[in-house]
């Protein structure tokens, strides 16, 4: 008898396994010797052409859009991913990923500017605790490299905040669901802009091409195809928490493979702001999207 698994289940396992790929990047990020614009480069090469060829092979047409909206979440996309890989390298792998995730901070900020919502009184509390929380990243023991990383990770966390701001605008504003061309885009003005800076110092070993052909084909093309489908059946609430088992987890393949072990700081300040975000969300419920 076939297995039938109900919608919104579906979209809770699709999301889930999403961040499990996605929280593989920051082991290999940091196991990989070549710079971060060297990973940049290649891993968006190899993310846009298997995103398309993913596309062509389900039939699924993609119409690329150069409109400001979509120039501009091409480009917030493209922040996302370089800025990431570059305070990855800076500071620790839980600083980089716990700052990125501080992005719904700067929605409850935002959102109610670009897309006239009301702002609620309660937003006002999540934004002054999550500032408290990243402040006591910048607690203990510091080098320069350090917090240039930490900040870093912040300017990701704000691109993160204003790509997933400009897509809802294209939702609710131009009544477009299309986002796979923007991650395209994306990853190829990466590419553009990160193969520039390593011109002409294309030279990967056997070790680092296969790595990067994992980070480009699966923990971003595949991953991405797969959260794309699991979106259509959960809320956005409930994909931004879900998400955040890639916080969680990217530091402990780390800690596991290279012995990099957070600071008793970013542990805490990583559990105010991940408490203040789940607090702000689900102290209002939010009704799950479902899409047959």
């Amino acid at each position: 008898m076939p297995v039938t698994i109900p919608p919104h289940r579906k979209g809770l396992i699709y999301i889930s396994f999403t961040a499990f790929l996605w929280s593989t990047s920051g082991f290999f990020i940091k196991y990989l010797s070549i710079n971060a614009f060297q990973i940049s480069f290649f891993r968006s090469v190899v993310a846009a052409i298997t995103i398309y060829v993913i596309c062509l092979l389900r039939k699924q047409k993609v119409k690329f859009e150069f409109d400001k909206v979509s120039n501009f979440a091409a480009i917030f996309y493209a922040g996302i991913l370089i800025l990431f890989v570059i305070a990855t390298k800076m500071t620790t792998a839980a600083n980089a990923i716990f700052l990125q995730f501080t992005a719904p901070m700067y929605l409850v900020v935002l959102e109610p500017l670009l897309m006239k919502t009301k702002f609620e009184p309660k937003n006002i509390i999540t934004v002054l605790i999550c500032i408290g929380g990243m402040l006591l990243f910048f607690f203990g023991k510091l080098e320069i490299g350090n917090i240039y990383g930490n900040l870093i990770a912040i300017a990701s966390g704000i691109c993160f905040a204003m790509f997933s701001l400009l897509i809802k605008y294209k939702r609710v504003k131009q009544k477009t669901d299309s986002t796979i061309n923007n991650v395209i885009t994306g990853n190829a003005l990466v590419a553009i802009i990160a193969g520039c800076i390593i011109f002409p110092n294309f030279h990967l070993d056997l070790s680092q091409g296969l790595i990067l052909l994992y980070m480009g084909a699966i923990q971003i093309g595949v991953s991405y195809i797969i959260f794309n489908e699991g979106i259509k059946y959960v809320s956005a609430t409930e994909s931004m928490i879900i998400a955040t088992l890639e916080a969680m987890f990217n530091p402990i393949w780390v800690f596991i493979g290279i012995g990099e072990a957070p600071s008793i700081y970013s542990i805490l300040g990583g559990a105010i702001i991940f408490g203040a975000i789940i607090w702000r969300n689900f102290s209002k419920r939010e009704k799950a999207l479902i899409i047959e």
